[in-house]
C-alpha cells in the first residue's frame, strides 16, 4: 500500500509537444514564446516597492478575514467600477486558488460535485481533486460565441452537484457573461438550490464598451450564495505580492452563514500577510496605469495578428470581448499537436486548445500579453506554418 494519497497522484507523463518544449530549451535554442502570461515579465509598468515598508508591517494582528483596512480597500476599488459594496462582505485570502479550496471545503462533502465551464483553463480539476470535489463539465457552445447556456448547466448537474463556477470573461475564450445569462442562471441556480462562484480576475480588460456585459456579481442582488473572487495578480499585474478577495453575496441569511464559516476556515489558516494587507491601497492605485498598459499592449497585438491572416487562411481568429488571449481556429489536419510541434521547429511556441479542453474542431490559444517586439516577430513564422497547415 502506498504511503501516499490518490488526490496527490497527478499525471507526470509528458506529452509529445512538452518533451519537444524541454529538448528545445535545453539545447538552447531561441523561442518566440506566445504562452508568456507573467506580467512581471514582459515589460509592463510596476510600482516601485516603497509601500511594503509601512511602519507596521513587521506587526501581526490576526484578522481571520483579513484587516479591516484593507477589505476598505477592495470595497473602494469595486466601488469605482461600479460596484458599491461593504467591506464586511469581502474575505481575503493568499491567492483565488486559496479561496477555490476555501470555497470547495465550504460548499461541498467529499464526493459532491461542481459544474465548471469548458473549454477553460486547466487548473480546477487540480483544485477540486485535493478537497475530494469532483467536476462535472458545462460546455460553452462555439455557436454562441461561448456563452453560457442554461441547458447546458442542466444536462451536467447530477444529485451531487452543489455550485455553479463561472469565469468571466471567459479564460481564454474572452467571453462575458451578458445581463440575460446571469438572470438566466440565477434563476435557475435559485431553483437547483445551487451557489454560484464566478471567477473574475480578468473583469477589468474589456476591449470596449457594453452596457449589456457583466462587470462582476458584487453588490448585486442575487437569488442564490454568490462568491466573486479576483486579486492583485490580474487587477494589478502583481502576482508576487499574493493576495486575493471574495465577495460574498445573495440572500441575507446565507451570506451571514457564509461568512461565519469562512471566518473560521480563515482563522485556520490566516495565510495573508500583514506588509501587503497595510500597502494595498498604494498597489490598488497603480492597478489604472497597469490596466491601461494591458489594453494597449492585448488590443495592438490582436489587430497585428488579425492583419497578419491572409485574407482566404485556412485559419481565423476567434471574435472576443476581453481579456489576455487569442483563440485560432485552424485546419482539423493535420491537427493541434502538430501545428504547435510545427510552430516549434520554427521557433514559435504556443498553446494547443486541448490544453483548456477546446472540442468541436482545432485550436490555438495566444497570450496577447506578450512583449510586442516578440509577439511581431512570431507572426511571420506563425503565419508561414499556419498557411502550410492548410
Amino acid at each position: 500500500m502506498s504511503p501516499f494519497s490518490a488526490r496527490t497522484d497527478f499525471a507526470r507523463t509528458w506529452n509529445p509537444l512538452a518533451r519537444a518544449l524541454a529538448e528545445r530549451r535545453e539545447r538552447g535554442l531561441p523561442l518566440l514564446d506566445l504562452t508568456e502570461t507573467n506580467p512581471t515579465r514582459v515589460g509592463l509598468p510596476m510600482p516601485e516597492p516603497a509601500p511594503l515598508a509601512h511602519p507596521d508591517a513587521l506587526g501581526y494582528v490576526p484578522e481571520p478575514l483579513g484587516l479591516l483596512s484593507a477589505r476598505e480597500a477592495v470595497a473602494a476599488y469595486l466601488a469605482g467600477r461600479g460596484a458599491p459594496v461593504h467591506p464586511e462582505h469581502l474575505v481575503l485570502s493568499a491567492s483565488t486558488s486559496e479561496a477555490y479550496g476555501w470555497l470547495f471545503k465550504l460548499l461541498c462533502e467529499p464526493g459532491d460535485n461542481v459544474l465548471v465551464p469548458a473549454p477553460c483553463y486547466p487548473l480546477f480539476e487540480y483544485l477540486a481533486r485535493l478537497e475530494g470535489v469532483g467536476l462535472r463539465h458545462y460546455r460553452l457552445p462555439f455557436a454562441q460565441g461561448f456563452g453560457l447556456d442554461v441547458g447546458e448547466l442542466a444536462a451536467a448537474r447530477d444529485a451531487r452537484t452543489r455550485a455553479v463556477l463561472v469565469v468571466n470573461p471567459g479564460n481564454p475564450t474572452g467571453h462575458y457573461l451578458r445581463e440575460g445569462e446571469l438572470e438566466a442562471l440565477g434563476s435557475w441556480c435559485a431553483r437547483e438550490g445551487l451557489a454560484l462562484v464566478s471567477d473574475e480576475v480578468f473583469s477589468d480588460f474589456a476591449w470596449d464598451e457594453d452596457p449589456g456585459r457583466v462587470a462582476t456579481v458584487a453588490g448585486r442582488s442575487l437569488p442564490m450564495p454568490t462568491f466573486g473572487l479576483s486579486g492583485l495578480s490580474k487587477v494589478a499585474g502583481l502576482p508576487g505580492l499574493k493576495l486575493g478577495w471574495m465577495h460574498v453575496g445573495g440572500p441575507d441569511a446565507a451570506r451571514r452563514e457564509a461568512l461565519e464559516r469562512l471566518e473560521s476556515l480563515a482563522d485556520t489558516y490566516l495565510p495573508v500577510n500583514t506588509p501587503v494587507q497595510l500597502s494595498l491601497r498604494p498597489w490598488l492605485a497603480h492597478a489604472p496605469r497597469f490596466q491601461e498598459a494591458v489594453l494597449a499592449r492585448v488590443k495592438e497585438n490582436r489587430r497585428l495578428l488579425r492583419d497578419a491572416r491572409p485574407r482566404h487562411a485556412p485559419w481565423s481568429v476567434v471574435p472576443a470581448e476581453g481579456g489576455w488571449s487569442a483563440v485560432l481556429r485552424i485546419p482539423l489536419e493535420p491537427g493541434e499537436e502538430a501545428t504547435c510541434l510545427a510552430l516549434l521547429d520554427a521557433g514559435v511556441g504556443v498553446h494547443p486548445g486541448f490544453f483548456y479542453d477546446f472540442t468541436g474542431g482545432a485550436w490555438l490559444v495566444l497570450s496577447l500579453l506578450t512583449h510586442p517586439d516578440v509577439f511581431a516577430q512570431a507572426l511571420g513564422p506563425l503565419a508561414r506554418v499556419l498557411a502550410a497547415s492548410g
